[in-house]
């Protein structure tokens, strides 16, 4: 299972929100680069990026801080938030970034979630955030009426390959992760699905593995010290083989 190493952006700075709610905004760094290269130091070959000016409102407000913590730290990115053009695509992909991830526009616009896939292939993700079984979008500030469930088989049969699901009411919460929503995707799907929100242990990070979940994004818990980042990449490799 892969770890992903997760920095959240507004302003410029690297900062976690509880249950992602704007006005609750913890500042952890104000050099998220420097935070990115922790990451290095650990052994960490992914890192997690969310832009929450741009999920807020649709800017690529921290496309500057993103380009350095790609150029300087060298790990492979996914970044999410405010991706909602094909411009936008491009401009995140020309800075070298893994893939981008699509969530307000997946939901609002299935035409462009269409040419996406078909124009960028495995370079596309979506990100499915999960408030009370349906799907949230707009930073978490709006939820739709769709099902995570159904919204998740339209991604599988429009061929979207990676899709990274947040249980919103963990996440940031340290009160562990969602694992029965995790055991039902994976058991009904076959994209790669990454576990987003409340990972706050090993244990979690090793039942998550033993699952075979293809991914684990680790926020808030890195940086209270809850986790081990050199220590969840171990479990993460180990676990299977």
């Amino acid at each position: 299972m892969k770890i992903f190493p997760a920095i959240d952006l507004i302003d410029g700075c690297a900062v976690r929100l509880f249950k992602g709610d704007y006005s609750q905004k913890t500042v952890y760094s104000t050099n998220p680069v420097e935070v990115a290269k922790t990451f290095v130091d650990a052994g960490a070959e992914y890192i997690h990026i969310v832009d929450l000016d741009g999920a807020r409102d649709g800017s690529n407000a921290n496309i500057e801080v993103v380009r350095n913590i790609v150029k300087e730290s060298g790990l492979k990115a996914e970044i999410g938030g405010g991706i909602r053009s094909a411009e936008a695509i491009e401009k995140y992909l020309d800075l070298g970034v893994m893939r981008v991830i699509l969530g307000t526009a997946a939901v609002t616009d299935e035409d462009f979630l269409k040419a996406a896939v078909r124009n960028y292939g495995e370079k596309v993700a979506v990100g499915v955030d999960i408030k009370d079984g349906k799907v949230a979008i707009k930073g978490w500030t709006q939820v739709s009426r769709l099902d995570c469930f159904d919204f998740c088989r339209k991604l599988e049969d429009l061929g979207v390959k990676t899709v990274i699901c947040t249980d919103i009411s963990k996440d940031g919460v340290m009160s562990g992760t969602n694992i029965e929503l995790y055991k039902e995707l994976s058991q009904q799907f076959k994209m790669d699905i990454v576990a987003s929100g409340g990972v706050s242990s090993l244990d979690n990070v090793r039942t998550l593995a033993q699952m075979n979940m293809y991914g684990a994004i680790l926020g808030k818990a890195l940086y209270t010290g809850a986790i081990d980042l050199k220590e969840a990449i171990k479990i993460a490799d180990g676990v299977n083989k």
